[in-house]
């Protein structure tokens, strides 16, 4: 069923010492799309800061802030109210004939592309082997559900081994990564046979969640596929996208919906610290 979640992100930054001046922007606010609906969201600086908003090229909400006093941390706490769906729509699928034609071609070419971290699996002899038994199933629809489990099977979950910056087939050799490889993972077999795919970014929770009691959430990554319309899979854990995910931000790969970029004059920062805690709400 569908849920009401409040959602408090809150980020860390803290530097060896004061920094003179930083730029941020920051991509935290669940969208209002294909049945989910953001009710409520603040985001809330500090040191205190002009907020200035806008949607970018993918269709994010993105909140640009600059502080100029000098501070020694920065932190940011995005708080919002979403109304999720109890499953996302599945697509109604196409053929082969279909996907690869010029017009879907033209239409989806930024999520056909490579990238950094979407790197070319065709160009790659670990993959081809996966790829072929892509390209022989019967339907674009059955090449998704080999392409997930080929990474699910191949992808140990493992915090901490792999960072933002790590492509698809360096998780792939080395055989662990965190759900934006199994992502990157994804994408860079489904766009190898021509069949468009994108990056979600979100939150994502228990569905069985007590309403009213705290519990902590986790920032998420898992794809769309476009199948005759767009349709949500969640490489990392293998079920469906529904009630427990709040989209956040869409894009090519990570690097179009990080939640928190910036550039800074100052000295070196130390990790930042992340937490995320989603409350289920009574309707």
């Amino acid at each position: 069923m569908t849920q009401r979640l409040s959602v408090v992100h809150t980020t860390r930054l803290t530097y060896q010492g004061d920094v003179r001046a930083s730029f941020n922007e920051a991509r935290m606010t669940p969208l209002s799309t294909s049945g989910q609906l953001m009710l409520r969201h603040d985001l809330t600086v500090t040191p205190v800061a002009r907020i200035q908003r806008y949607t970018d090229y993918w269709g994010t909400a993105v909140e640009a802030f600059d502080v100029h006093i000098p501070h020694h941390t920065l932190t940011v706490v995005s708080t919002s109210v979403v109304d999720t769906v109890e499953r996302w729509r599945q697509a109604p699928g196409v053929s082969w004939a279909e996907i690869r034609s010029a017009e879907v071609a033209d239409r989806w070419c930024e999520f056909l592309g490579t990238s950094a971290v979407v790197d070319g699996a065709d160009e790659d002899p670990a993959r081809a082997q996966v790829l072929a038994a892509l390209r022989a199933a019967p339907t674009p629809k059955a090449a998704i559900g080999l392409a997930i489990e080929a990474v699910r099977d191949r992808i140990a979950y493992t915090p901490g081994v792999t960072h933002v910056h790590t492509s698809a087939g360096e998780a792939w050799a080395e055989g662990q990564g965190v759900c934006q490889d199994f992502s990157h993972t994804t994408l860079s077999l489904l766009r190898a046979v021509g069949i468009p795919a994108r990056y979600v970014s979100g939150y994502i929770h228990t569905e069985d969640a007590e309403v009213g009691v705290p519990g902590v959430g986790e920032s998420h990554a898992w794809v769309e596929v476009w199948n005759g319309a767009w349709e949500a899979h969640d490489p990392t854990n293998g079920r469906s996208v529904a009630a427990a995910h709040v989209v956040v931000a869409r894009g090519r790969d990570y690097r179009d919906v990080s939640p928190l970029t910036g550039i800074y004059a100052g000295p070196l920062s130390q990790d930042p610290e992340v937490v995320v805690e989603v409350t289920r709400l009574a309707r």
